[in-house]
């Protein structure tokens, strides 16, 4: 059985923990790499069994996105964070990629993608934060693709002597880990640029700080520490003051460029629109938005997420 500690506002699990901050409205994820270099026979990979850390990883993340989905539905901002070794993390991919072709190897990868696939239909604004000591490496950096926002810090803070963050892609990010659409992560955000995604697969194997990956395209923004703490405040207020079924579909839109395949069409940008918008109290309701269009009334937004 999964291992899992259920509080109030907590949930802890061995490798994701997750606090609540229900006046704003918003879950801080914390996602923990592993703590020792994996094994990378696949005879230690068997033995290690659901301790192997990418199988951990699948699992919890798994059921983290599932309670957050269903017993969560008022707490609209996922917030994640990293942390451990991006040498491990590297390591932990080298180990699928090289075993791929193995039974428990090629269902532990199909089990990670079909989780990172479900944070991208998941009606929440997510935002990665990038800091010192995180860990963002191959399949860990596909959560800040799968991110809205993500914000990575360019250098460190005042006053903190750990080396400044950065992002590490792996091969993992350039094949296994596919979207609804049938295109990678990398290859979604980089939709009609193929100069820009053959950019950022040359610094495979290497760790981008933050002005380098904002310029790749990697990361969203990359403040420095004197602006870090305002913009990322600034980033959560205003999504937590936004109307949830607005954000529902907007950001559905932006997760989705590219073709239309017949799972888009069920779980992607049709659906979010033609369900969760034009009907919905927050928009046609006596309070709704569009009712109070021109009014200079302020919208009472539901803030129960889908």
């Amino acid at each position: 059985p999964l291992e899992r500690t259920l509080e109030d506002d907590r949930v802890v699990y061995p490798h994701v923990t997750i606090e609540i901050d229900r006046d704003l409205g918003v879950a801080e994820i914390m996602v923990r790499g592993p703590v020792s270099a994996p094994p990378s026979s696949i005879d230690e990979i068997c033995a290690k069994g659901v301790d192997f850390w990418p199988l951990a990883l699948a699992r919890e993340l798994d059921d983290m996105i599932l309670h957050l989905r269903a017993n969560e539905d008022d707490i609209g901002v996922w917030v994640f964070r990293t942390a451990g070794d991006s040498d491990f993390v590297a390591l932990a991919d080298t180990a699928l990629q090289e075993h791929a072709d193995h039974w428990l190897v090629r269902e532990i990868v199909l089990y990670l993608k079909r989780t990172l696939k479900r944070l991208d239909v998941t009606s929440r604004s997510m935002i990665a934060l990038i800091e010192p000591g995180s860990c963002f490496t191959g399949t860990l950096f596909e959560v800040a693709l799968a991110a809205d926002r993500s914000y990575m810090l360019d250098g460190r803070m005042d006053g903190d002597n750990r080396p400044p963050p950065t992002v590490h892609l792996t091969a993992m990010n350039f094949g296994p880990y596919t979207m609804s659409n049938g295109l990678t992560r990398l290859s979604t955000r980089f939709l009609g640029d193929p100069d820009a995604r053959d950019n950022a697969r040359d610094q495979t194997g290497t760790h981008v700080t933050g002005l380098d990956a904002e310029s790749l395209g990697l990361v969203t923004f990359a403040p420095d520490d004197i602006d870090w703490e305002d913009e990322v405040r600034i980033a959560l207020e205003e999504r937590a003051g936004f109307s949830p079924d607005a954000l529902t579909g907007l950001e559905a839109n932006l997760r989705f460029p590219g073709p239309e395949t017949m799972e888009t069409r069920i779980f992607a940008r049709l659906t979010a629109w033609q369900n969760w918008i034009f009907q919905r109290p927050n928009a046609v309701g006596d309070g709704g938005a569009l009712q109070l269009y021109g009014t200079g009334d302020q919208a009472k937004f539901d803030k129960h997420r889908v």
